[in-house]
């Protein structure tokens, strides 16, 4: 057996902190439809989801076509935040974050992917702002899957890396990623610095309240 192990992150609310610029964007997108200023954590709630499937929770009174135009008009906000502000050029990663990939990446045994809400093109922008690209075998992104917490990104990244899934861990702060993990036969490590509050994380094996603390949870996860 492969003595390969697989750890996956969640980015926005995991790795990188881009709340101001989501808050934002959504912001713009229903004042451009005429709808009422959406709430913070209402917003935060779906962070992680697909854009169609975030807007359905947000506003489920719309029908398909108008849920559509609404998902149209929050990329079209977070292109143009994108290009004012620096987008995720100036969304900081979270604390000890890059420091804790570098330590990853030092362990032979240890690879490490990434599966986010994100369309390809955002999470590229990250990985180029961050220069963190280089660390991840694997990059599972929302426009090429259904959206979390159905399980085919960490399918998928098992498949790109010949990993079995009883040793694959999935890091994020949502309980989508948790149920995601869940359901793909990960592991699973919440975080309680991301977007959702602890008490959502139920079905994490194991919490962490900093990236120094990883290292240990990962160990804890592996030997049990």
């Amino acid at each position: 057996m492969s003595a390969l192990k697989l750890v996956v992150f969640d980015m926005d609310g995991t790795l990188m902190d881009s709340q101001e610029f989501i808050l934002m964007a959504m912001e713009r997108a229903f004042a451009s439809a005429g709808y009422a200023k959406p709430d913070k954590a209402d917003v935060l709630s779906i962070v992680g989801l697909s854009l169609d499937r975030a807007v359905s929770v947000l506003l489920p009174e719309l029908d398909e076509a108008e849920n559509q135009r609404a998902v149209a008009l929050y990329r079209q906000s977070f292109l143009d935040l994108r290009a004012e502000l620096g987008g995720e050029a100036k969304a900081p990663l979270y604390l000890g974050a890059r420091d804790a990939l570098e330590r990853l990446h030092k362990v032979d045994e240890i690879l490490m992917g990434v599966a986010t809400g994100k369309a390809k093109r955002g999470l590229d922008h990250a990985y180029a702002a961050h220069d963190i690209g280089h660390y991840f075998m694997t990059s599972q992104t929302a426009d090429h899957h259904p959206s979390k917490p159905h399980p085919a990104m960490l399918h998928q990244a098992l498949h790109e890396t010949g990993v079995a899934a009883n040793r694959a861990v999935m890091v994020g702060d949502t309980e989508f990623d948790m149920e995601m993990g869940r359901a793909a036969g990960y592991s699973t490590i919440g975080v309680s610095w991301g977007y959702h509050p602890v008490s959502r994380l139920g079905a994490a094996d194991v919490i962490i309240d900093d990236f120094a603390e990883l290292d240990a949870a990962l160990d804890e996860i592996w030997r049990g």
